[in-house]
């Protein structure tokens, strides 16, 4: 069972992802076709900025994951045996 703190940790990270996802579509997606003199664009980023956070925030998943295979792969090596 799961406790309340799990549910609400849970639905926080469920509520990020869904604003995330939205604003992305938003921007991605929409804002082409809205004038560029309109207010909404002063609530998004450059477009260019589209491509760049999803290409480092890739980068650093593959790094983090690529230092804990590291690291979990260090600590379960065995120390090789001296044969004399």
């Amino acid at each position: 069972q799961a406790t309340a703190t799990d549910r609400a940790v849970g639905f926080g990270l469920v509520a990020f992802s869904l604003v995330l996802f939205v604003y992305y579509t938003l921007w991605i997606i929409v804002l082409p076709f809205i004038d560029s003199d309109h207010s909404i664009h002063h609530y998004f980023l450059p477009r260019e900025y589209a491509v760049i956070i999803p290409v480092v925030a890739g980068l650093l998943l593959l790094l983090f994951i690529g230092v804990f295979i590291m690291v979990v792969m260090w600590k379960s090596r065995k120390p090789a045996r001296k044969s004399d």
